[in-house]
């Protein structure tokens, strides 16, 4: 039987964890949250459910109070984007957020160095890496300072440590481009909220949705690119693209500028049930991001029956069962004619629909939240670890 909240409870009493705190540079209500704060977000609301006392500390989060609590646990939001780092490690030096049993570093391109300042049971969850989103984010000098940082001068410092990634392909990259000993690392799938499930019926004219911040990582422009092509083969595809981000004003430009304002939709944020229906309508979900630790939106679509088409990255390679859930692009010209096969050809759509389901039906929310808690479980069963404490 699949892990359950009863099964973290009981490993935490053996591993005598109470207390464990979170650092993030991100909270689940920021404006720029994404999938990692959603990852964190569910885990912890399991490991608070399990009996777990859990305070997650990250940057502030505009609009929201510095102090509050969700799903059970205490979230703490304070400093800016940068002084976030020093800061949560001076405040859990002086103890200022309270005692510890263990500690989870969530490293998000620049990381807390957890194993210069605490020694006692830890652990760290690493999406994926950033490599090329350093250019895309950042000045020139200022990218090659932290892709420099991320690639030499902090991976020795984590020797050791336990690190959890979300995919084989992203624990490839670990090892492969960061250096991090494999034995460190263990691979922890998200789960799929129950909620994603097949209903009702699909949009009536082709629909493709993709949804993600609208960042230059995500590639939003080389999709609509590529849609614009997918229109000479299937004229009447229309393109809905789910989220928010400081691209917003230059993708609108290039919908306007293509005269695709009747058929490509921008539609921002959108509630959880609009979400839904859109998984629920799409013919096919899509993503052109050049980086991922997972393709959570993909799961959730597949999930719903809805295959995937995207490109073929870390992330989207476990995310995406190739050929059984969707299918993978190595560029351009190949995620065009992908797009276009699905939407054109009804047997091709109807059995990754089927193996979509089938890919989505092995992942939940409670083996993830235990797959997680383990590793800093066995660090904290650790005799060396039980001396520290």
């Amino acid at each position: 039987m699949p892990p359950t909240v009863s099964d973290i409870a009981a490993l935490a009493k053996e591993a005598h964890l109470e207390r464990v705190h979170v650092l993030a540079w991100r909270d689940l209500v920021d404006i720029e949250a994404g999938g990692s704060e959603l990852h964190a977000a569910k885990i912890l609301e399991l490991w608070a459910e399990a009996g777990l006392q859990v305070t997650m500390r990250t940057s502030y989060a505009q609009g929201h109070p510095y102090e509050g609590q969700r799903d059970g646990y205490k979230v703490i939001r304070k400093h800016g984007r940068f002084m976030v780092f020093p800061t949560a490690a001076i405040s859990e030096l002086i103890r200022s957020t309270g005692p510890k049993d263990g500690l989870v570093e969530i490293w998000n391109g620049v990381p807390f160095l957890t194993p210069v300042w605490y020694r006692g049971p830890r652990v760290t969850w690493i999406h994926h890496v950033h490599r090329d989103m350093w250019e895309m984010v950042l000045s020139p000098n200022l990218a090659k300072v932290g892709k420099f940082f991320e690639r030499r001068v902090a991976p020795p410092l984590y020797h050791g440590t336990p690190i959890v990634t979300l995919s084989q392909s992203s624990r490839h990259e670990l090892t492969d481009y960061l250096g991090i000993d494999d034995r460190q690392i263990s691979v922890v799938p998200p789960g799929i909220d129950k909620k994603y499930t097949p209903l009702g019926t699909k949009a009536m004219t082709p629909l493709v949705v993709s949804v993600g911040r609208l960042m230059p990582s995500k590639k939003f422009d080389d999709l609509i690119r590529v849609m614009i092509e997918v229109r000479r083969e299937v004229p009447n595809a229309e393109l809905v693209i789910v989220g928010n981000g400081y691209e917003r004003p230059a993708l609108e430009t290039q919908i306007k500028d293509a005269n695709a304002t009747s058929w490509i939709r921008l539609a921002g944020k959108v509630s959880e049930e609009e979400l839904l229906s859109l998984y629920r309508q799409a013919w096919v979900v899509a993503s052109a991001s050049i980086a991922e630790g997972w393709g959570m939106t993909l799961t959730e679509a597949a999930a719903c029956g809805t295959p995937s088409v995207a490109t073929d990255i870390a992330g989207h390679r476990d995310s995406v069962a190739a050929n059984l859930s969707g299918l993978l692009a190595t560029d351009h010209r190949e995620l065009t004619r992908s797009i276009s096969a699905v939407l054109s050809d009804p047997e091709l759509r109807s059995r990754l629909s089927a193996g979509a389901l089938q890919h989505a039906s092995t992942l939940t929310w409670q083996a993830t939240a235990f797959g997680t808690f383990e590793p800093l479980a066995r660090a904290a069963m650790n005799p060396r670890s039980r001396r520290r404490r």
